[in-house]
């Protein structure tokens, strides 16, 4: 490969890493075609980029980043395919639900700012929020008081005294 092609794709690696929050590690050693095929059928679906690299041009793409990626150094053996996805959980749920015998297996995982390394992580990263999941929960507790407080003027039959009664008989 000459070292202008090189380039082009160590750029276009960069750049996608940037377009990206999210991306993920994978070891498809042990995949044929038919599995690797199913698995770039799989992440269309999710939304999930799926992109097979050279270890030493992702390498060098991640050194041109701004953010230091050295942790996912050590991880960059053997064939690398990688995942960029904007919602951080949804490749790891892939990665459990597709795997069969620990293949695709995850390698390291940059997620929410954080490196995981190592596929123990994987329940670790199933479990992260998405950023819709979290503003949900947040409305969720927000909405709380207020349903309460709609509960009990609608059980102390809308009288003040039924609402002050049904209130101080509530536990806390």
């Amino acid at each position: 490969m000459r070292k202008e092609d090189k380039s082009t794709i160590i750029e276009q690696i960069a750049a996608t890493v940037k377009e990206y929050g999210h991306f993920y590690l994978v070891d498809v050693t042990a995949m044929d075609a038919v599995a690797t095929s199913a698995l770039r059928r799989e992440c269309f679906k999710a939304g999930i980029k799926l992109m097979l690299v050279k270890n030493t041009l992702l390498h060098k793409a991640l050194e041109t980043m701004e953010e230091d990626f050295s942790p996912l150094y050590a991880c960059l053996k053997g064939t690398t395919a990688v995942m960029f996805c904007n919602t951080a959980n949804v490749p790891a749920k892939l990665i459990k639900d597709k795997a069969q015998d620990g293949i695709p297996g995850l390698k390291a995982a940059y997620a929410e700012e954080s490196f995981y390394i190592g596929a123990d992580q994987l329940d670790t990263l199933v479990a992260i929020k998405s950023k819709n999941e979290v503003i949900a929960d947040i409305v969720a507790l927000l909405q709380s008081p207020a349903k309460n407080v709609i509960s009990a003027l609608q059980s102390g039959g809308n009288t003040l005294h039924g609402v002050l009664k049904t209130l101080g008989e509530r536990p806390e």
